[in-house]
């Protein structure tokens, strides 16, 4: 909340007032398990349910932007899930991505969860919207061009691609050049309530706002961040 919520006001606070550009982090955990779908539509920000303490504190500075009416004039973006370079800090919190190719390397195998809805998802067919690092900020650096500089509101930045779990781990093999071999293990009970197993951005407000993009496949992402920084210790 500290650090979410308290310290995110503060500075839009002093943006607003000194009438410079605000442009924060909202998050695609705010939108819960999916069922109201994954649209950018500031309208319906109060019927979002987020699921954990994590993506509620996120919803909440949305939810301040909406009632103090500055909407039109900060800009909120909606990352799903984020990987690449320069998260070897984040510790748990890096992404699968960085902690999968870890345990592959000395391992040989990677984990991923049985699926908590088999009815729906198979295990391991649980999917996910990944955009590569590169991606997330050539997008966030558009909002600086002079000819964008007029946007605000909620914007969601993901590939707009959903990506199972299965076929990421493939794609984190075949550039490590190992043989497959994925691990099915049972969810967490705590995990169980609040894991989303479908998330895939819906980016026609962003097309619409800033033109079509052609987003490079989960497979060549992979491939350029474990060959060119994990397996030459790039990290940082």
């Amino acid at each position: 909340m500290e650090n979410n919520y308290r310290f995110s006001i503060r500075l839009a606070e002093w943006a607003l007032s000194f009438g410079k550009r605000f442009i924060y982090a909202s998050s695609a955990s705010t939108y819960g398990d999916g069922s109201l779908g994954f649209v950018d539509d500031e309208s319906r920000i109060e019927e979002l349910r987020p699921l954990n303490l994590y993506a509620f504190s996120k919803q909440l500075v949305d939810l301040w932007m909406k009632r103090e009416n500055v909407l039109d004039r900060v800009v909120g973006l909606k990352y799903f899930n984020v990987f690449g370079p320069n998260e070897a800090h984040k510790g748990r919190m890096a992404s699968m991505v960085f902690k999968m190719t870890q345990l592959a390397l000395t391992e040989g195998r990677i984990s991923l969860y049985k699926s908590n809805d088999p009815s729906r998802f198979a295990d391991g067919e649980q999917v996910r919207d990944f955009i590569y690092i590169k991606e997330a900020v050539k997008r966030t650096c558009q909002l600086l061009e002079p000819k964008f500089r007029h946007c605000t509101g909620l914007y969601n930045v993901g590939a707009g691609d959903a990506v199972s779990w299965n076929r990421l781990a493939k794609a984190l093999f075949s550039a490590l050049g190992q043989k497959e071999k994925i691990v099915y293990v049972d969810m967490p009970p705590e995990l169980k309530g609040q894991y989303q197993n479908y998330t895939c951005a819906n980016m026609e407000k962003w097309v619409k706002t800033f033109g079509q993009y052609k987003a490079a496949s989960i497979e060549e992402n992979v491939l350029e961040y474990v060959q060119h920084y994990l397996l030459k210790g790039e990290t940082w």
